[in-house]
C-alpha cells in the first residue's frame, strides 16, 4: 500500500470516527462526507474532493463499505457515474455548488436525455430543438430509453441550437429540471416486465440560460465527457474473481450436475466462459485506470464492450442448463423500479438473462464501441462520413 493510499484510508477512518454509521441518517452522513472532501476524492476542494489522485478512491470507498455504509451507485447510476464528472469538468462554480452535493447524498436522482427515436447510435443526428428566447431557451422534441426519468429530479439534455451548422457543431448541453412545465415522462415496458426505461416528450419547455453546461454550440465536447464516463461506469465496476454473471452460471452448473442434467461437455463450456469472463474482468480493471485518474478516454469503451460480450453468452448457457425451469419466469406485472439494473445479479437468473439482452445496446451499441476502439485506440482508418461537414438542416432524415 502506497503512502498516499494509507493517508486516504486514515482520512476515511478518522471521518467515520467522528461520524459513525447509525446515529445519523445515511443522507446526512453522505452530506458530511461530501463536505469533508471524501465523496469523489479527485474533485476540487469544495466540490466533494481533495484534489487527490483518483486512484485513492477505491481505498476510501472500501473503508465506508466495510463500515456498513450503503452503496448508492445503482440508485443514482446516471448521477454518480455521468452527471458528477461532467458537471465538475464543464460546470460553472454556481452549477457545481447547486448540483454536486445533493447528487452525492442521493437527494437528487439524475437521468440522461440523449437518445431519440431517430438518433441512437448516430447521436449527433438528434432533432430535439432548443430555440433562443428572452432569458433562456424553449426546447421541443422527444427522447427515448431514458433510464430512471420517472424518478429523476434533473436530466442531462443534449439539444440542437443551430441547425445550420454540421450536426456535431450545432449542439448545446443543458441541465434540465425534470419538474418543468412541458416535460412528459412515459414508461417503456421491457422484457423483464419492468419499466426502468422511459420516453420523454419535451413540449416547449423553458430552460434558463444558467442551465447551459459548457459553451453554447459546444455540446458535443461536453457530451463526450459524459459518454466516456458512462461506458466505464456501466462496464468497469470492480468485481471479485468469479462473481457476477459467471458466478451465477457456476451455481446453475452445480445444480444441473447434481440433477444429472450436465456432463463433462457442459463443464468444459462453463470453464471456457469462466476464463473469458476472468480475462474481461482483468481487462476492465486496466481500462478503468484512466477513470480512476480522473481522465477517462476511449479505452473505457473496452470495459463496456467486454461486459456486454461476456454477459450474453454466460446467461445464454445458464438458461440452457436450467432446461424447462428456464420457462418459469416470475410475474410480468409492470413495475417502475427506482434503480437501474444494468449488471444483473438479482438472484433470479431468468430475470438477469432477459435484462442482459440490453447490455449490447445501452451505453453505446457493441458495433459503435468497436468502431471507437478501432479508430481511436488502434488507429485504424476511420469510417467514411460524407455528412460530417454538411449543415444538419440539409441532411436527409427518415
Amino acid at each position: 500500500m502506497s503512502r498516499a493510499t494509507e493517508a486516504a484510508t486514515e482520512a476515511a477512518e478518522a471521518f467515520l470516527g467522528e461520524h459513525p454509521v447509525g446515529p445519523t441518517s445515511d443522507q446526512e452522513q453522505r452530506g458530511a462526507r461530501f463536505d469533508a472532501g471524501l465523496a469523489i476524492v479527485h474533485f476540487d476542494t469544495g466540490s466533494g474532493g481533495r484534489g487527490w489522485d483518483a486512484g485513492e478512491q477505491p481505498a476510501v470507498d472500501e473503508v465506508f463499505l466495510r463500515a456498513g455504509c450503503p452503496d448508492w451507485s445503482a440508485r443514482n447510476v446516471i448521477g454518480l457515474g455521468m452527471a458528477a464528472p461532467t458537471i465538475h469538468a464543464h460546470g460553472t462554480e454556481q452549477q457545481r455548488r447547486r448540483h454536486l452535493r445533493p447528487l452525492f447524498t442521493g437527494e437528487d436522482i439524475w437521468c440522461q436525455l440523449f437518445s431519440e427515436p431517430g438518433a441512437g447510435s448516430d447521436l449527433a443526428a438528434l432533432a430535439t430543438r432548443a430555440v433562443r428566447v428572452e432569458g433562456g431557451w424553449r426546447v421541443s422534441g422527444q427522447k427515448v430509453w431514458t433510464t430512471l426519468a420517472h424518478v429523476a429530479r434533473w436530466g442531462l439534455l443534449l439539444a440542437r441550437t443551430d441547425p445550420e451548422q454540421p450536426k456535431h457543431r450545432g449542439l448545446t448541453y443543458f441541465v434540465l429540471d425534470m419538474r418543468s412545465a412541458g416535460v412528459d415522462v412515459r414508461p417503456l415496458r421491457q422484457l423483464t416486465g419492468e419499466a426502468e426505461f422511459n420516453e420523454v416528450y419535451l413540449d416547449d419547455v423553458f430552460v434558463p440560460d444558467d442551465a447551459v453546461l459548457g459553451e453554447v454550440g459546444g455540446g458535443w465536447q461536453v457530451a463526450m465527457t459524459t459518454l466516456m464516463n458512462e461506458r466505464v461506469s456501466l462496464g468497469g465496476r470492480p468485481a471479485e474473481r468469479g462473481s457476477g454473471a459467471v458466478g451465477q452460471l457456476v451455481a446453475v452448473l452445480r445444480q444441473a450436475r447434481a440433477a444429472g442434467r450436465a456432463g463433462d461437455a457442459e463443464l468444459d463450456r462453463v470453464m471456457r466462459l469462466w476464463a473469458r469472463a476472468e480475462a474481461a474482468r482483468l481487462t476492465n480493471i486496466r481500462a478503468g485506470e484512466q477513470l480512476r485518474r480522473g481522465t477517462p478516454g476511449p479505452e473505457g469503451s473496452i470495459a463496456k464492450l467486454q461486459m456486454a460480450e461476456s454477459n450474453n453468452p454466460v446467461y445464454d448457457h445458464s438458461m440452457e442448463l436450467l432446461g424447462t425451469q428456464a420457462l418459469l419466469y416470475r410475474d410480468y406485472t409492470e413495475t417502475r423500479p427506482d434503480f437501474a439494473a444494468v449488471h444483473g445479479g438479482s438472484g433470479d437468473v431468468r430475470y438477469d438473462y432477459l435484462r442482459s439482452l440490453a447490455n449490447s445496446i445501452e451505453g453505446g451499441t457493441s458495433e459503435v464501441l468497436r468502431t471507437v476502439l478501432g479508430e481511436r485506440v488502434l488507429g485504424l482508418p476511420p469510417e467514411p462520413r460524407p455528412d460530417k461537414d454538411t449543415p444538419w438542416a440539409s441532411l436527409r432524415r427518415s
